[in-house]
């Protein structure tokens, strides 16, 4: 693959190769995590069902809802931040040109980096913790937490590694280069 030109000024090959393959599978695991709203609904429609019309309500349907909804907001958030559909505060931010716009952005991302590294750490040290201890979860259906915790470090690695596609981009913007 060759450098990416416009204006002499240019991206490194393996920039332009790593957005190219973060933001496909961010891509692909985004849409899959976009079916998971659908899982939750017939969980929830089941729990109802079962609960008010045949009067055999079923205790692990809002838990497995819940757990539903984690692993689509963690593995969809990659996906979100390369849609650009995360939610921002743009008090001033509207006003700016595209260029001041990318600057603001790339940095900012290094305190999103220093949060999502926090959260992973976190996030391997809890699961390796459900995983030592068979965590679960103290309830009546009473269900592991090894799945949706290696869910969250997955979701959690997806958003450090979509960071850092953005930040290029958007240093590439910030110099005229569009990205592919």
């Amino acid at each position: 693959m060759e450098n990416i030109e416009i204006n002499n000024k240019s991206m490194p090959d393996f920039v332009v190769t790593y957005v190219k393959y973060v933001d496909w599978v961010s891509t692909k695991f985004g849409r899959l995590a976009m079916y998971g709203i659908f899982v939750m609904i017939g969980t929830l429609l089941l729990s109802s069902v079962t609960r008010n019309i045949i009067n055999l309500p079923l205790s692990w349907c809002v838990e497995m809802a819940q757990f539903t909804m984690t692993a689509y907001y963690l593995v969809g958030g990659a996906y979100s931040m390369q849609l650009n559909d995360h939610v921002r505060m743009d008090l001033l931010y509207d006003r700016y040109s595209e260029k001041t716009k990318a600057r603001i952005d790339s940095f900012t991302a290094i305190f999103l980096l220093v949060y999502l590294v926090c959260l992973l750490i976190g996030s391997i040290s809890s699961t390796l913790y459900a995983i030592e201890y068979d965590q679960r979860k103290f309830s009546q259906w009473n269900p592991s937490m090894i799945p949706i915790k290696i869910i969250m470090v997955f979701g959690i690695v997806l958003m450090l590694l979509q960071t850092v596609s953005m930040f290029f981009k958007d240093l590439a913007k910030a110099r005229g280069i569009t990205l592919p």
